[in-house]
């Protein structure tokens, strides 16, 4: 029993009967537990019970005193509606009918901070907080997503048998959900779940499109391409449903991808993580790129107007189609373990600052499963952690060390071949930019430092003197001796 309740009491309510909370009320009833119901539009709730959600028990509610009502104490109501304003009105219509040791849970993509303020101003009120990041859309919610909760640690005992029941398992059982740590760690971790997911994406994208306009590969031959990397170091669900994506035919035995217009939409979570990534001063280059790839492609009539007129390279790939093919495979590999290595760099980041501790090798077993980033690939993470739990990066780590050397050299000729041939690789060669950058001892910013001097009185360090001790040089003769302040971003 997870609470006090009576014949017919439901042990969890959910409100906001969207696709993903319908899809994980029918998850949690197919795992047992007894689901109360409420949605602003009551017709919804009438449909979905005389629906999908027939002959389970679950319980349709009309209001949110009656869903209260209907709760086991402790309470447990989970919110999944639109993020921001809305999720402080429902938690609003909710405080009236809850009592001291009940729990709310925000299980939608909430900012990390707003979590942290409903923490605190909830446990003011004796009301316990959950904010949880759910990953793995339709599917995922309902055959078991990746669960990442933070919050009031004394909710975890209460939701941790539903939410450990209902997430994914690694094949060796574990469950894809774990305490992720105070206030607004769990949405702050699905964040930075989705920035990665943005460069994932985008790094996909531009292999497709150097296969497709560099190679003149077909959709059938990619699909094959794709499959085969699906069982190589690649392994991971982006991959396997893009290969779906390129074979599926409409009804008219139409190539179904090619239909689609090249405008990309996005809700704001990898723009968050690069808005996180700049208060930070964490270089999260990759999925800046993937964010503003995003942002070019709705500018599609510039674009098209642009076309006709804007110059680029007029020749073709000449090589071996077969060795380039291979060199992507090797180029996505290392880019996609440089875009892993940025979101941890934030990760930590924000952990120190913000004191929560997070466990790393943790945070990938959760992402093992369930979530859109899934990949055999997170088990070497988990490994890496495992073994070095203080790890700057995941660069130094001597599996990642060692598979990104091997790639080097096919992630170079990937980014000479797009430039030569005008093929847009902004998620890639930006990661292979950063590469560079992070194995330079001695970067150009020491000019960069004079320049800011020169105009501004900035001041710099010296390589000869200590660390945190400034300078300011008078470099016109026409300057006076202050300096400006400083600070770091």
């Amino acid at each position: 029993m997870l609470g006090e309740r009576a014949l017919g009491d439901a042990e969890v309510g959910l409100i906001g009967l969207a696709v993903m909370g319908e899809n994980l009320v029918l998850n949690m009833a197919n795992h047992g537990f007894t689901v109360a119901v409420y949605n602003r539009t009551t017709s919804v709730v009438d449909d979905f019970v005389a629906g999908r959600a027939a002959g389970k028990s679950i319980v349709p509610t009309y209001s949110v005193e009656q869903l209260c009502s209907t709760l086991a104490r402790p309470r447990r109501v989970m919110i999944m509606v639109k993020a921001g304003v809305v999720v402080d009105e429902v938690i609003g219509s909710l405080l009236p009918f809850l009592e001291p040791g009940d729990v709310v849970i925000d299980g939608g993509n909430s900012k990390f901070q707003d979590s942290t303020r409903r923490t605190n101003e909830l446990i003011q009120k004796g009301i316990l907080f959950i904010g949880t990041g759910v990953s793995g859309g339709e599917e995922g919610a309902l055959k078991g997503p990746s669960i990442m909760p933070g919050g009031n640690p004394e909710a975890w005992p209460l939701v941790k048998p539903i939410f450990q029941a209902i997430a994914a398992k690694t094949d060796q059982g574990e469950p894809c959900c774990d305490w992720v740590g105070n206030g607004g760690a769990g949405h702050f971790v699905k964040m930075v779940h989705n920035g990665i997911e943005y460069g994932d994406m985008q790094m996909i994208c531009e292999t497709y499109q150097m296969m497709k306009d560099g190679l003149g590969l077909s959709n059938d031959e990619m699909y094959e391409v794709f499959a085969r990397w699906n069982r190589g170091v690649l392994d991971s669900y982006l991959i396997e449903i893009t290969g779906d994506i390129l074979a599926y035919k409409d009804e008219d035995g139409n190539a179904a991808v090619d239909l689609i217009l090249d405008k990309a939409g996005q809700k704001g979570t990898g723009k968050w993580t690069v808005i996180s990534a700049f208060d930070m001063g964490q270089p999260l280059t990759l999925i800046g790129e993937a964010v503003f790839a995003r942002c070019l492609s709705v500018l599609k009539d510039e674009r098209s107007a642009a076309s006709k007129v804007l110059p680029g390279p007029t020749g073709t790939f000449e090589g071996d189609r077969n060795e380039l093919v291979n060199d992507l495979e090797q180029a996505l590999y290392a880019s996609k373990i440089v875009s892993y290595a940025q979101g941890y760099q934030l990760m930590r980041a924000i952990s120190e600052e913000e004191n929560w501790q997070l466990d790393y090798g943790a945070i990938a077993l959760m992402w093992r499963g369930g979530c859109i980033i899934r990949s055999a690939f997170l088990s070497k993470i988990c490994d890496a952690f495992s073994k070095k739990c203080s790890l700057a990066s995941l660069l130094l780590d001597p599996f990642f060390k060692k598979a990104v050397k091997d790639a080097q050299a096919s992630w170079r000729r990937v980014i000479a071949t797009a430039v030569t041939l005008g093929i847009p690789m902004p998620a890639i060669s930006a990661a292979l930019a950063y590469y560079d950058g992070y194995r330079t001892e001695r970067l150009p910013a020491n000019l960069l430092q004079a320049q800011r001097d020169y105009f501004g009185a900035h001041t710099y360090e010296r390589v000869d003197r200590p660390s945190g001790e400034f300078f300011h040089t008078n470099w016109t003769g026409r300057g006076g001796k202050t300096p400006s302040t400083t600070y770091d971003a």
